[in-house]
C-alpha cells in the first residue's frame, strides 16, 4: 500500500545534491513533484532525469518544485548527472535525495519498514517499489501519487497535464473530463447545486445528463 491522497506528505530531514533540506520547509507555499528511482546509473531512470530536467521551465512556470530520491549516496548521484548530461543532453537541475537510510523510501511506503543494510549492495530489483510520483499541494497534503514499473518510462507531460487539473480545480469548483488539456471544457462539481451554478455561471451551461454539466474553463 502506498500513502492515500488527502493525507499529509510525511515530512522529513534529508541530505541532497543541493545540501540538507527539511521537506516541508522547502516546498513553502509551493506545490512539489517528489519522484524516486531504484537505483543510481540505471538506463529508464537516466533517461527521466534528463527528461525532467529539459521540461523544468514548465514546472517553474507552475509554481512546482521538483526533488527526486534514490536510496544510493550523494556522491554517486554527482556521478550518475554526468552520465545524465552526456546521454541525454541535461544534467539534473533540482535536488536529488540520497536515502541511504532507506527513511523517506520507508515514510513514504515505497519498502518495507524492515528493510536494512547497505544501499550499495541492493540491486534495482531489491527495490523496484520505489518508482513513485508524489505531488503535494501547498498545504502539504498529498494530490496524486503514481507508482511505475522500472520497464516502462514516466510520460512527465501526462504529469503536467494532472498539475493543470489539480491547480485548476483548486482553485475552481470544476471537475476535468478525461483526456482534458489546458483551455478545453470542464464539469461543474457535483458539490454545487444548481442554484449556486446559475450565480457562478450566469451563461449556463450544457447538460447532456443532469449530473454532466459542461462550461468552459474558468479563467
Amino acid at each position: 500500500m502506498t500513502l492515500p491522497i488527502g493525507t499529509t506528505a510525511p515530512d522529513f530531514e534529508a541530505e541532497t545534491t543541493e545540501g540538507k533540506i527539511k521537506f516541508h520547509d522547502w516546498i513553502g507555499n509551493s506545490w512539489a513533484l517528489l519522484f524516486s528511482h531504484p537505483k543510481d546509473f540505471t538506463p529508464v531512470c537516466t533517461t527521466e532525469l534528463g527528461a525532467l530536467a529539459k521540461l523544468k521551465p514548465e514546472f517553474d512556470k507552475r509554481g512546482v518544485k521538483l526533488i527526486g530520491l534514490s536510496v544510493d549516496p550523494i556522491d554517486r548521484h554527482a556521478k550518475w548527472a554526468e552520465d545524465i548530461k552526456e546521454t541525454q543532453g541535461a544534467a539534473p537541475n533540482y535536488p536529488l535525495i540520497g536515502d541511504t537510510d532507506f527513511n523517506v523510501s520507508k515514510l513514504y511506503e515505497m519498502l518495507p519498514a524492515s528493510t536494512s543494510g547497505d544501499p550499495l549492495t541492493r540491486t534495482p530489483a531489491d527495490n523496484q517499489t520505489v518508482r513513485n510520483v508524489f505531488i503535494i499541494g501547498p498545504d502539504k497534503k498529498i494530490k496524486l501519487v503514481l507508482v511505475y514499473p522500472m520497464t516502462t518510462g514516466r510520460n512527465f507531460q501526462e504529469i503536467l497535464r494532472v498539475i493543470d487539473s489539480l491547480q485548476l480545480t483548486a482553485k475552481h469548483r470544476v471537475a476535468t473530463p478525461a483526456d482534458w488539456t489546458q483551455g478545453e471544457d470542464v464539469i461543474i462539481a457535483g458539490s454545487v447545486s444548481n442554484d449556486e451554478a446559475k450565480t457562478i455561471y450566469p451563461q449556463g451551461w450544457k447538460e447532456p445528463k443532469p449530473y454532466i454539466r459542461i462550461v468552459p474553463q474558468p479563467k
